[in-house]
């Protein structure tokens, strides 16, 4: 739900994609530093699994700066209905790194954002670069959150949070200069309000969700947290509206579509009930 309300702000927040980001992160990190213990546990993390999370966090980056950017180009709904199409994602990808074999309940269920997808793009041809973006950025999260599941349980969820953004943001600026170099005339100083929701994007709806999500991880799948986290789309679409009035901008035919793509969340329980049980036994038999 907090993480919902990170499309809102980033359609408040007056900054391009690629500075709001920069500050997010930064903002962020210095959250991170005042929870206790977060040093201790970034020093006792090995080199290698440090470098790990460097490049998980490089990922992440990546992954907001596209989430924005679809955003700015397109609409908050549109962005965040590119976002569900994660889990699709996420089944295909997190076979590949466990080598393991793919859940035919999951990747069915992926299959079933395709025609939402399609119909969106359908309804919203003026916005293809943001639909391009989106999907992009759904690609970087599945990825991302694969790579965490894979790693969670050797590092402490704070400790590795603060290496990942704070590695981000190392990345962000480094590239900074060529994106300005690229985009002369980007403002990369925010306005008044802007930063009060910046302080809330960092702190309420990025520092909290995410280490909460990394405690989850222990728990879940990376397809059925990203599940979860495709109930994202619900609050912020939903939110659009008295914030953005964006239902008088998209027809019943989009809704449509997110309303298909968006059924994956909810079927995927009954589905992981019905065929989870089978697959630990033909494990144990296999």
């Amino acid at each position: 739900m907090l993480w919902g309300f990170t499309a809102i702000l980033g359609r408040l927040i007056t900054l391009k994609e690629v500075p709001l980001v920069w500050y997010r992160v930064l903002i962020t990190c210095v959250a991170l530093i005042c929870l206790p213990g977060v040093f201790t546990q970034v020093k006792t993390t090995p080199r290698k699994g440090a470098l790990k999370l460097a490049g998980i966090g490089c990922l992440v980056c990546i992954h907001w700066v596209c989430f924005y950017g679809s955003i700015k180009y397109s609409n908050v709904s549109i962005a965040l209905c590119c976002l569900a199409t994660t889990s699709f994602m996420a089944s295909i990808i997190e076979p590949v790194f466990n080598r393991k074999k793919i859940k035919i309940y999951e990747l069915s269920l992926g299959f079933l954002i395709i025609p939402g997808i399609m119909i969106i793009v359908h309804v919203s041809e003026l916005f293809v670069t943001g639909i391009i973006l989106g999907l992009v950025s759904a690609l970087f999260a599945a990825t991302f959150t694969v790579l965490n599941k894979m790693l969670i349980d050797d590092h402490h969820p704070q400790g590795m949070t603060f290496i990942e953004l704070g590695s981000g943001f190392i990345f962000l600026s480094v590239i900074m200069p060529f994106y300005l170099h690229y985009f002369p005339g980007t403002n990369m100083n925010p306005g008044g309000g802007d930063w009060t929701y910046l302080i809330i994007l960092g702190v309420c709806c990025t520092t909290l969700p995410f280490v909460l999500a990394l405690h989850a991880l222990k728990h879940l799948t990376a397809f059925a947290s990203t599940l979860t986290v495709n109930l994202e789309p619900v609050y912020g679409i939903l939110l659009a509206i008295p914030f953005f009035h964006e239902n008088k901008d998209l027809g019943g035919t989009f809704y449509l579509g997110t309303g298909i793509i968006l059924l994956a969340v909810f079927v995927h329980p009954l589905l992981k009930k019905r065929f989870g049980k089978k697959e630990k036994v033909n494990e144990l038999l296999g």
